[in-house]
């Protein structure tokens, strides 16, 4: 036992959290004359370690998930999402969520086809919000983090979130308030083409690089934040604020995250930050899906499909479901980590 431990912390520590290049990198900032341990050289290193890390584990797991993800395309999807019925179709759905694109941003156009293709709403919505807050990447960039524990549990909560807002929004009956546009549209079912290996490693790579040039700029802006809250605010400032002394934290980190905008990778390390200032973690994880699953540009483009009754039902769901992972999490912090 003692030995499988042993192994697993090399994993999470060496091949996850690439632990050997934060210290390379500190090394060689040492070497340009820079002090680690000072702001400046601690910045430094903080950026430059973790923007490569992010980007190596970006490109290996989109790289992986697309290939699966090719297995998976829009009708295939559909027709796997008509033959289930209640919550198993809504189960499915969120699952399915998980080996889709990595922002909400890219999820709306799917939502859209998938409910003109006349799948339950409630069905569609549970793909809608499982899609950007949990997917296989936030697993295993979580386990480099926070354990195994917490991301597992991160990821189970988000998909509870998302079953539970889908069944909810279809007991409500709300198609009505779905645009009329995308009601009465049609979706045509065309035979997908027989992709080979070859095929499927092509349509990998072209993801990798598609996706990189989108989420670059995310990463970059998501680790300059966390390398200025790891290295210049106080840390008795977000103790005060985000920690255990604030009851309120987790409402304050959920509601600040709305304006931002960028999937998961950008504020991975933004939450890292925090964390290592003494944010509680439950803070953390709720500042973490509401940038994700409410941000202010994925909002605007949903109210182009749907009617302002339902977008308020959606973001009340969310809110609410953010809110009780986060009070979750803080009560059982010191269980699971």
């Amino acid at each position: 036992m003692e030995t499988l431990k042993t192994g697993w912390d090399f994993f999470q520590d060496e091949i996850l959290g690439m632990q050997w290049l934060n210290r390379l990198i500190g090394s060689l900032v040492d070497i340009c004359g820079l002090d680690t341990t000072g702001k400046i050289g601690g910045s430094v290193q903080f950026f430059f370690y973790d923007t490569i890390k992010i980007m190596v584990l970006l490109g290996v797991l989109i790289f992986l998930i697309s290939y699966i993800q090719s297995y998976f395309p829009p009708e295939r999807t559909k027709k796997i999402l008509g033959r289930f019925h209640g919550i198993g179709a809504n189960i499915i759905a969120a699952l399915l969520g998980t080996v889709t694109p990595f922002c909400s941003c890219s999820s709306i156009p799917l939502f859209i086809g998938f409910t003109s293709a006349g799948l339950p709403l409630g069905v569609t919505f549970s793909f809608l919000i499982s899609s950007p807050m949990v997917d296989l990447g936030s697993l295993v960039l979580l386990m480099s983090i926070f354990g195994w524990k917490v991301a597992i549990t991160y990821v189970v909560l988000g998909l509870v979130i998302a079953v539970a807002g889908g069944v909810m929004i279809e007991k409500l009956r709300l198609e009505n308030y779905v645009e009329e546009f995308i009601r009465n549209g049609n979706s045509i079912d065309v035979k997908q083409e027989q992709l080979h290996f070859k095929d499927r490693m092509k349509y990998a790579w072209e993801q990798v690089l598609s996706t990189a040039k989108k989420v670059v700029p995310y990463v970059l802006v998501g680790v300059a934040i966390g390398a200025f809250i790891h290295n210049w605010i106080p840390e008795d400032f977000i103790v005060r604020v985000l920690g255990t002394g604030n009851p309120l934290g987790v409402i304050i980190a959920t509601v600040a995250g709305v304006p931002m905008y960028a999937d998961i990778f950008g504020t991975i390390p933004i939450a890292e930050a925090l964390l290592a200032k003494g944010a509680r973690l439950g803070v953390v994880l709720s500042f973490m899906m509401g940038v994700t699953t409410l941000s202010l540009p994925s909002m605007i483009m949903l109210r182009k499909a749907v009617k302002p009754k339902l977008l308020a039902v959606f973001i009340t769901i969310c809110t609410i479901g953010i809110i009780l992972v986060g009070y979750f999490f803080n009560v059982i912090q010191f269980l699971l980590i």
